[in-house]
């Protein structure tokens, strides 16, 4: 009778044991369910939340700027570090992605072109010029400075500047969507545009006749063909 017991008692235990187990696993199960369902909502949230924002690729809605004052330049010893000075100017815009640069002269004269003759850079001023030359000269690519930037004096250790390798400075196997260019003094049929040249191995053609020297920019739209390319401006 006794044995009866005991065997009637471990069976009891048995199934006991096993019902635990089995709401231990319905109860995991149930969890890991809920997690799954959680993650799900929060991608459809997060789709619906990219969705709604407007693209990135639209750029910003707005532009930086910073005002220098062009006795920046007084600080430097020697035409050398002036132009150095310079060029770590356009450089540390570059990186902050500096949409403008003003330069202004605290001692109140007006400056309002870099144009004309360089008379030395010990008269006030003319810092404001020279400044706002190399700084023209820097954001230029490289291809295009011969076209804009003639030998000049506040240009003179330009040369020894680091570029800026800035978005729009592409190189020539480079692959862009658009690149920077001058329109060529080249004659072109009534109707045919104008050849710009854009840095790369031959000219580009436009589908609009502009005055030759003027800077554009162009966007290369379909795959280079053998001659010349034909993009719109």
């Amino acid at each position: 009778m006794l044995v009866g017991l005991l065997g009637a008692t471990i069976v009891l235990c048995n199934i006991t044991c096993f019902t635990e187990k089995e709401e231990k696993k319905k109860w995991k199960e149930i969890k890991l369910f809920r997690k799954l369902e959680k993650e799900k909502m929060q991608e459809l949230v997060e789709k619906k939340k990219e969705e709604a924002e407007p693209n990135k690729d639209e750029g910003r809605h707005y532009t930086v700027s910073v005002a220098l004052p062009g006795s920046i330049l007084d600080n430097a010893q020697s035409p050398e570090l002036r132009t150095y000075l310079a060029g770590q100017i356009a450089r540390a815009c570059t990186i902050f992605c500096v949409d403008e640069i003003v330069v202004f002269d605290e001692q109140g004269e007006d400056s309002k072109t870099v144009e004309g003759e360089f008379e030395g850079i010990k008269k006030r001023g003319h810092a404001c010029v020279q400044l706002a030359r190399i700084l023209q000269y820097l954001e230029c690519p490289q291809y295009l400075r011969k076209s804009f930037f003639p030998k000049h004096q506040d240009l003179q250790f330009a040369g020894l500047l680091n570029p800026l390798d800035s978005p729009h400075h592409v190189r020539i196997d480079e692959e862009s969507e658009y690149r920077e260019g001058v329109v060529l003094v080249r004659p072109t049929k009534p109707g045919q545009g104008s050849f710009v040249n854009c840095g790369m191995r031959k000219e580009v053609q436009i589908d609009k006749k502009l005055e030759a020297g003027l800077r554009v920019t162009v966007r290369l739209e379909k795959q280079p063909s053998p001659g010349n390319y034909q993009q719109p401006v």
